[in-house]
C-alpha cells in the first residue's frame, strides 16, 4: 500500500467522529487518537507513523496542541493485540485506527461504542467485523481489500505470467489466514495445486522459502503484515532460493527490477476518494 493511500483511509475516515463531535461542542477538548499497529515499535512503523501524524496535523489535529496520539505496538503477537486493544478502550480514546484485520477483531471485542477505522481487511463481512459492505452497522468502518473476491483473478494472472504453473505456495500470517479457503477454491477451478504455509515469526520466512524450493513449487504468493514488515528479507530470501514470488500489494520496492518478484494489485484511490467524501460530510456508517 502506498503511503498516501494509507493516510487517506486512516485519517479521512477518522474525521467522521471528530466532525460529529465538533458539531455538538465548541470546547477545546484534546482529541485522543488510538492507533493499533502490528509491528514491534515506532521505528518499524516509522514510514507510516510519521505521515499519519503529519496528515492529522494538516487537517487541524496537531499533536501536543489539540490532539494526543496513543500508539500501540503488538509485535504481531496475538495476546498483545488483545491487551493493547483493551488499553486503548480504557484510555477512553475518541477513535481507534486498527491497521490490521486481526487488530480490528480484538478492538471489536473490547468496545462497541468507540468509532473504529480498519485500514487493512481482506473481507470485513466474513471476518465478522461488519454486517455488510453496504450497511456495516455498529461502530466499525473502513475498506475491504477484496482479497477473497480477487483471489481467482490473481491466480489467473499468475498462470499467464508463469509458463506451466501448476504448484503454488501461499504464505500467510495470523491476520491473513482467513483468506486461505478462498484461494484454495480458486486454485481448484484453475487446476492448480496450492499449499498454505503459515509464517508465524520473521525467522520462519527462511524456513518457508527453503521448503518451497526443496519441494519444487513453481511460485509463491506472500501477503500479510508479517511479510510487509520483513519485505526486504522476503525479497532476498525469495531471490536466493530462486522462487518466483508474487505479492498482493507493493512489497518489493527495493527489488522492483528483479523478474522473480512481481506485484499483483489494483488501484483503490477512486474508491477511497468516494468513501472519504461521504464520511467527511458526516454520513452515518450504518
Amino acid at each position: 500500500m502506498k503511503r498516501r493511500e494509507f493516510i487517506t483511509i486512516a485519517t479521512g475516515a477518522a474525521m467522521w467522529p471528530f466532525s460529529a463531535r465538533a458539531q455538538r461542542s465548541t470546547g477545546s477538548k484534546v482529541s485522543k487518537i488510538g492507533v493499533l499497529w502490528h509491528a514491534a515499535n515506532a521505528d518499524q512503523e516509522k514510514v507510516y507513523l510519521d505521515v499519519l501524524v503529519k496528515a492529522f496535523g494538516d487537517l487541524g489535529y496537531v499533536e501536543g496542541k489539540n490532539a494526543q496520539f496513543l500508539h500501540k505496538f503488538p509485535a504481531e503477537q496475538p495476546e498483545r493485540f488483545r491487551t493493547l486493544a483493551r488499553e486503548l478502550v480504557e484510555d477512553k480514546v475518541d477513535v481507534i485506527v486498527a491497521v490490521t484485520e486481526f487488530g480490528a477483531k480484538e478492538v471489536k471485542q473490547a468496545t462497541s461504542t468507540i468509532p473504529v477505522i480498519v485500514v487493512l481487511t481482506s473481507d470485513p463481512v466474513k471476518a465478522g467485523l461488519v454486517e455488510s459492505l453496504a450497511r456495516p452497522g455498529g461502530n466499525i468502518t473502513g475498506l475491504s481489500l477484496m482479497m477473497n473476491d480477487l483471489s481467482g483473478k490473481r491466480l489467473s494472472l499468475m498462470k499467464e505470467m508463469v509458463p506451466n504453473l501448476s504448484r503454488i505456495a501461499l504464505l500467510t500470517d495470523i491476520g491473513t489466514a482467513p483468506s486461505v479457503p478462498a484461494f484454495k477454491e480458486s486454485a481448484k477451478g484453475l487446476d492448480l495445486n496450492l499449499r498454505p504455509i503459515s509464517v508465524t515469526t520473521p525467522n520462519s520466512i527462511d524456513e518457508a522459502f527453503s521448503e518451497i524450493a526443496r519441494d519444487g513449487f513453481d511460485g509463491a504468493i506472500v501477503f500479510g503484515s508479517t511479510m510487509f514488515n520483513e519485505r526486504v528479507r522476503v525479497g532476498r530470501t525469495a531471490l536466493s532460493n530462486k522462487v518466483c514470488c508474487f505479492h498482493t500489494g507493493k512489497i518489493f520496492p527495493s527489488f522492483s527490477a528483479k523478474p522473480l518478484l512481481m506485484r499483483i494489485a489494483y488501484s483503490r484511490a477512486q474508491n477511497r476518494r468516494t468513501y472519504l467524501s461521504s464520511n467527511l460530510r458526516g454520513s452515518n456508517w450504518s
